[in-house]
């Protein structure tokens, strides 16, 4: 059975490939070329959803979407949402973490907690919708560290980790970060749809 991710971003189609494929093999992931969708939820689940929809009514194909970002607990879960256009609208990365570096500078360590999060929404074609949400806590670093991975990353240090996440290598954290836990635990509901 063929599922649309919907994203443009082959990366993450790559990454998502990897990391459900085995669990859920009578599913094919297929890439989304249709029109992006204006994410105005106010909630991760709200634009994922928004997401999925857009490429289940594009494709006519059960569609799977996340959204994603960094959530920082001093800051009342800020950026959240926010996270791609933190530092202005041209979601610059560098940018992003030059805001957020400043923002917590005169934090001290033990209140630097914080969290990657995401969700993981299912829409198939019968309208039923299914969204799961994963959590990756850990500390946010005084600064950047590691050439690996993309985003927040480098300033963020996992739970159980001495490295950044930027240091982890990709089967690390294909093994430990938000989008694994919340797209494992959807696979159960994609075994079902694939029945």
């Amino acid at each position: 059975m063929r599922v649309v991710l919907a994203s443009h971003n082959r990366k993450k189609l790559e990454e998502l490939r990897r990391i459900i494929g085995p669990k859920v093999p009578a599913i094919e992931l297929v890439g989304y070329d249709g029109p992006e969708p204006v994410e105005d939820g106010t909630s991760f689940a709200e634009n994922a959803l928004i997401k999925a929809r857009a490429a289940a009514a594009h494709t006519g194909l059960p569609a799977i979407a996340d959204d994603s970002g960094i959530a920082v607990d001093i800051l009342g879960g800020s950026p959240g949402i926010f996270s791609a256009r933190w530092g202005g609208p041209a979601r610059d990365d560098l940018a992003n973490l030059e805001l957020l570096k400043w923002q917590l500078s005169d934090v001290a360590h033990p209140h630097r907690g914080g969290a990657f999060m995401c969700a993981a929404v299912l829409v198939a074609p019968n309208g039923d919708e299914v969204t799961r949400m994963g959590e990756w806590r850990g500390t946010i670093l005084e600064q950047p560290r590691g050439a690996n991975g993309f985003g927040y990353d480098p300033l963020f240090q996992p739970d159980g980790f001495e490295r950044s996440a930027a240091e982890l290598t990709p089967a690390e954290k294909d093994a430990e970060s938000h989008r694994t836990r919340a797209f494992t635990a959807l696979v159960a509901d994609l075994n079902r749809l694939a029945e």
